[in-house]
């Protein structure tokens, strides 16, 4: 699977993934839901130097999470498709949003994050690791992953 290729809505930006994912989690915070127009957003977190931009120049504008953490949010300034979250505080990662990838058939979320603000309607699933907020320890679910061969 190696490149693992996405883009924009509109063609203009291009990426690949050079290297495998370290998870795959569903996020229900509000700001997740607000900017999929979706009940959550799907973070793919990968090594920041495995993403390589091959087309384009996407934008960039810093916006506070939930959990009060500034977090840089890059998309394509044409179409407006949120491409990554680049979050300063762990400077060696960046979250790739999952649906931007030409080919989303082999991913499978390990976990759920900020589920006290998952739509009432969501089914989070006891298999997957879950957690009211923010993770302490992220590296939880980069085991999960693991642990499922990914």
């Amino acid at each position: 699977m190696i490149p693992y290729v996405g883009g924009c809505q509109c063609g203009n930006i291009r990426y690949e993934i050079r290297a495998q994912p370290l998870t795959l989690y569903l996020c229900h915070c509000k700001e997740c839901q607000k900017q999929s127009s979706s009940a959550f957003g799907m973070s793919l977190t990968v090594a920041r130097d495995a993403v390589v931009i091959t087309q384009g120049q996407p934008k960039a504008w810093i916006r506070k999470a939930d959990s009060g953490r500034e977090v840089k949010n890059i998309f394509c300034g044409d179409c407006g498709t949120r491409l990554f979250h680049d979050r300063a505080y762990n400077p060696s990662t960046i979250n790739v949003k999952a649906g931007t990838l030409d080919d989303t058939t082999n991913l499978h979320p390990v976990g759920n994050i900020w589920t006290r603000s998952a739509q009432p309607w969501v089914t989070i699933s006891d298999e997957m690791l879950n957690y009211d907020e923010q993770p302490d320890d992220v590296h939880l679910l980069w085991d999960k992953w693991t642990q499922q061969g990914f």
